[in-house]
């Protein structure tokens, strides 16, 4: 593969699968030390992710439940998997960003650079926001039982419920991206986000109440208010880009006339 095919945009049929064969064993390689590293570091996560149901046990009859035989050894190999592909991420994201990027056109590369560059760290800060808030929900949830009763979890349900909630919290966070991405294509405009934002002020809301502890209203009103304020400050983006738009296409309709 030449550097005047590179900058030309071309590559042939085999050098592409060659590219893609080695970003895969880059990425592999990346995966396999990080499932050794969640493996080894399973019973600490585990111990963590135990909190939640050791102070519900003060309270009340309440324990982690394996199904089965293997069942402890099954949740290590998922607490490696998902701790392994976490650990490996920036590896295997680069190695597909950078496999992707060349058959981009300069604006496209523009769009996507700026996207990466606002989307992760938003990311890592919801996925943050769910780890901390899981064992208020854990608490929220397990209240609606008598505490006559036993809370007895399968732990694979458990930690599923506790990754659903990380990743559902993260991908919150990165939501108001993916509408400032679509005012940016030309598919969602500032007046279609505006007329939605009673619909997103109460799901917001919702999500909020669902995250935190009935008592801790300041956490609730905290966790809504920045989510609130990333949904305005896209519509703020979108608002300012469909100005401009209209502005340069005002321009060029002069010129024309």
């Amino acid at each position: 593969m030449t550097s005047a095919a590179v900058a030309a945009g071309r590559m042939p049929l085999g050098d592409h699968l060659r590219e893609a064969r080695t970003r895969l064993i880059r990425s592999a390689a990346a995966l396999v030390v990080g499932l050794v590293l969640g493996y080894l570091l399973s019973d600490q996560l585990l111990e963590i992710l135990r909190a939640p149901i050791v102070e519900l046990a003060e309270a009340r009859n309440a324990s982690l439940n394996y199904d089965s035989v293997t069942g402890a050894f099954d949740l290590k190999l998922k607490i490696a998997l998902v701790s392994g592909i976490v650990v490996s991420s920036p590896v295997w994201l680069y190695e597909l960003f950078a496999y992707l990027v060349p058959g981009l056109n300069r604006r496209e590369k523009k769009y996507a650079f700026g996207f990466l560059a606002v989307a992760l760290p938003l990311f890592i800060a919801g996925c943050v926001t769910g780890f901390a808030l899981f064992p208020h929900m854990v608490e929220v949830l397990a209240s609606f039982a008598s505490t006559e009763d036993s809370t007895i979890l399968q732990a694979s349900y458990y930690v599923d419920f506790v990754v659903k909630i990380i990743l559902a919290t993260g991908i919150a966070f990165v939501l108001p991206v993916f509408v400032v991405m679509l005012n940016f294509l030309g598919v969602l405009s500032a007046k279609a986000i505006a007329r939605s934002w009673r619909v997103v002020v109460i799901a917001i809301v919702l999500f909020s109440a669902m995250a935190t502890p009935s008592a801790d209203v300041l956490s609730m009103f905290l966790l809504a208010g920045a989510m609130t304020v990333l949904f305005l400050g896209a519509w703020l983006i979108a608002h300012l880009h469909d100005r401009a738009v209209a502005r340069r296409a005002a321009r060029l309709t002069l010129r024309e006339a």
